[in-house]
């Protein structure tokens, strides 16, 4: 299902997306191969766009898939874009592959997401962070937010949680903005809504005098009394022709200091 209501027009939309992008008539329409005068006549209704005309457009605004969609109905045309269920038989060879990446990276922890940040896959890395959680936030579907930032959940662990939940707001603030989804921005809502604990003594970004660098914002997370220090990064698929695939994330940390290593190797078998 599109998430843009389509009785608004393409030129609406089309002209949304490129505001919200900072472009003028004229830059989009350079981009485009076309004339500021025709993306003025689409955007205020004069002219109707083609099918290939609001592909192009939407290529060049970086518009996201499922709202592809959207804009494709909005013009009078069929949508383009399949939005295939993950345990459908034709990605079987794209769950293999993701479980294959996620247990080759194992201890360290890692992840697969959807679009509203539901648990799609995890290796036993990220299990291993998740003990002790109440069984009640371990009941499918499992979300990543809710799991990271609910007061029962891994918040209280997290030695730096102001500065990781604000992160993380702001990752989803970025991507309500671009993907304008009702099902992200009611986790959004949920977990902005979350009491914050007040920090231990001890507790801080950064540790004290740390003997080596961080070179990105830190997530340092207590288990079993040690506390692990990671840094994350996400993946996503290249040029995706399916809005599932398109809406997926692969979310692996690394460690970020020698002790974080040392630990996760000696929990493996």
């Amino acid at each position: 299902m599109t998430t843009v209501a389509v009785d608004k027009g393409v030129g609406t939309l089309l002209r949304g997306w490129r505001e919200q992008r900072r472009l003028s008539q004229l830059e989009l329409a350079l981009r485009a191969g076309s004339s500021a005068r025709h993306i003025s006549f689409v955007e205020t209704g004069r002219s109707r766009p083609s099918e290939e005309m609001v592909l192009r457009l939407a290529e060049h605004l970086d518009v996201p898939v499922r709202e592809r969609n959207a804009l494709l109905l909005a013009a009078g045309y069929a949508p383009q874009y399949a939005e295939t269920p993950l345990d459908d038989p034709a990605l079987g060879a794209l769950r293999e592959g993701i479980d294959r990446l996620l247990a080759g990276y194992e201890p360290y922890p890692a992840l697969v997401v959807d679009g509203s940040y539901t648990v799609v896959a995890a290796n036993r890395g990220i299990m291993m962070l998740l003990d002790g959680v109440p069984e009640h936030l371990l009941r499918p579907p499992l979300n990543a937010m809710r799991l990271t930032l609910h007061p029962e959940g891994l918040a209280p662990r997290i030695r730096n949680l102001a500065e990781w939940r604000g992160h993380l707001r702001a990752q989803m603030e970025r991507q309500i903005a671009l993907d304008r989804s009702p099902a992200l921005r009611a986790v959004y809502e949920e977990v902005s809504a979350y009491p914050v604990p007040e920090p231990e003594p001890g507790d801080s970004a950064r540790p004290e005098d740390p003997p080596y660098p961080y070179f990105a914002l830190p997530l340092r997370i207590e288990h079993d009394g040690q506390i692990l220090s990671f840094v994350s990064s996400i993946s996503t698929f290249n040029t995706p022709m399916d809005v599932t695939v398109a809406e997926l994330a692969i979310e692996t940390f690394l460690p970020a200091d020698p002790a974080t290593v040392k630990y996760l190797r000696s929990l493996t078998p």
